[in-house]
């Protein structure tokens, strides 16, 4: 990839690229950094305290839809652009985002972006901790762009809901690629959100999203493959992507992308929506 032109179709920008490309008055970078309910760690904070030069911070559950007490939800196309406008991100600029652990929320910000309608996306190959390795600059406090003029068109055919789910699973329209822990999918381990059961939608697959990722990185593509093969997905048939809240179910995304196997859809309220709908739940 040269460092005056994105000419890949891989989702990735190497920390080459963009240190070569950062301050291109059509760039923009964000900081997606995002952490789990249980982590204790505050993504927000911590890019105030560090982040690229730059960057701007993308908090999914600011950037949300709340109306509904599922989190970090998909806002509505006007919500969205006034976010987008408000943070300096405008139409036809060029967008690169990572995260604070390498590859956790990034890939779910990337693939908000393309639900809306952004032409150029990436995630940057080893997010911060790569960056911060190979001692390139940081900066801290916020950062202000200039208002822009974003352009929300969603996608609605790559966002699943609990219904479209239900019926992918009990007519076999699609495959279900459950990111999460193997212990929570299997219903041994608690779930991280408080008084949700765990287990998984009877006859979804489970591939945790902890086996696609080394050091922060995504695996290579024959090593992606031969986990996902292990997982028992048929890459002949329609996959959508879930996980627990929407997150790592991108992750997903993203590898089989990487595998020349575009998904379907991705569950948006995952398994936080349906453990707790009352719809059937299987164990083991």
């Amino acid at each position: 990839m040269s460092a005056t032109a994105d000419t890949s179709a891989s989702p990735f920008v190497s920390t080459e690229w963009l240190a070569a490309n950062l301050g291109a008055p059509d760039l923009v970078v964000v900081d997606a950094s995002w952490h789990m309910p249980n982590a204790g760690r505050d993504g927000r904070k911590e890019y105030l305290e560090r982040h690229i030069p730059g960057a701007v911070h993308f908090d999914i559950d600011t950037i949300a839809d709340h109306s509904t007490s599922l989190p970090h939800m998909l806002p509505d196309p006007h919500s969205f652009a006034v976010a987008m406008g408000a943070l300096g991100i405008g139409d036809g600029l060029r967008v690169v985002v990572y995260d604070s652990l390498g590859l956790f929320s990034a890939p779910r910000v990337w693939w908000t972006f393309r639900a809306f309608g952004a032409q150029d996306v990436k995630i940057l190959d080893g997010g911060l901790p790569k960056w911060l390795a190979e001692e390139r600059p940081v900066e801290d406090g916020p950062v202000r762009r200039l208002p822009a003029i974003f352009t929300a068109r969603l996608d609605h055919s790559i966002v699943a809901d609990i219904e479209r789910v239900d019926r992918a699973l009990k007519t076999g329209g699609a495959q279900v690629l459950d990111a999460r822990q193997d212990a929570r999918f299997r219903g041994e381990a608690p779930e991280p959100r408080e008084g949700l059961p765990s287990g998984h939608m009877p006859g979804a697959l489970n591939l945790p999203h902890g086996r696609l990722v080394k050091d922060g990185r995504l695996l290579p593509p024959e090593e992606i493959l031969e986990a996902v093969e292990a997982s028992g997905l048929d890459l002949s048939r329609p996959v959508i992507t879930s996980c627990g809240s929407g997150v790592s179910a991108a992750i997903l995304w993203v590898a089989l992308e990487m595998i020349g196997k575009e998904p379907l859809a991705l569950y948006d309220g995952s398994w936080t929506e349906w453990g707790a709908s009352g719809k059937e739940i299987a164990v083991g």
